[in-house]
């Protein structure tokens, strides 16, 4: 859901937030100075890295991860820069009804590691590029955390495809081969077209989504023009 022309302040974006959960500080992004649950996704002129430009769930890889996220454009270039968004129900319900079966209790094993520790795939690039964000790299990103394959929706009681090439580096219990295989033809089917929305920034646009269905990914596409968004991330009501 969005809502056009909100001129926040980084207070006036937390104090909305707390109306619907509890703010987080986000593990491996320094927050803002004096509000440490908001974070700037930033891209300056010169940088050819899109911060979450693969698609991924936030924070996956911790013991309970957040329940939504949102995003409020501080400053949008003149074209380019789309959000994409993939219906994760949409990519459970679209599964053979035998890959169902064998997903249907099996545990995913997410990690940090590809984006934030020290000499991670991701990172290293973002080194390279001299991003410009306020990234931790740290080698707790090697910690793992299992997560359901087949994530029941605490309020909906749907199910939601709960891996992403972001975060999730197998199944737990699975031959190595076995386990590789499944994830390439998940992440394939799971940002199929038909379960994908676009979702183009204006200037002041606060948009909030639920984690827990969804997967996204930023594109490119303004080189040369600067992007800048604040982040909060809404933990799971316990």
């Amino acid at each position: 859901i969005f809502f056009r022309d909100q001129d926040l302040s980084p207070q006036q974006f937390m104090a909305f937030a707390q109306t619907l959960g509890q703010p987080i500080e986000y593990p491996f992004v320094k927050g803002l100075e004096g509000f440490p649950c908001v974070i700037e996704v930033k891209k300056l002129e010169h940088e050819k890295v899109n911060f979450g430009g693969i698609w991924h769930s936030d924070t996956t890889y911790l013991p309970q991860p957040p329940m939504g996220s949102m995003l409020l454009a501080k400053e949008v270039p003149p074209y380019g820069g789309d959000t994409l968004f993939a219906n994760q129900y949409a990519a459970w319900d679209a599964l053979p009804d035998e890959v169902k079966t064998r997903l249907r209790d099996a545990m995913g094993i997410h990690s940090a590691r590809r984006g934030y520790s020290k000499d991670g795939a991701y990172g290293e690039k973002d080194r390279e590029s001299g991003r410009s964000m306020a990234i931790k790299y740290d080698d707790s990103a090697l910690k793992t955390q299992l997560q359901p394959i087949a994530r029941v929706h605490p309020e909906t009681g749907r199910i939601a495809l709960y891996v992403s090439p972001g975060y999730t580096l197998g199944i737990e219990g699975w031959p190595q081969d076995e386990s590789d295989e499944m994830m390439m033809y998940l992440f394939q089917h799971q940002a199929r077209p038909e379960f994908v929305y676009s979702h183009r920034w204006s200037t002041d646009m606060l948009l909030m989504w639920d984690n827990r269905c969804l997967i996204h990914a930023a594109t490119g596409g303004y080189e040369g023009h600067r992007r800048l968004l604040h982040r909060i991330t809404i933990a799971e009501r316990c």
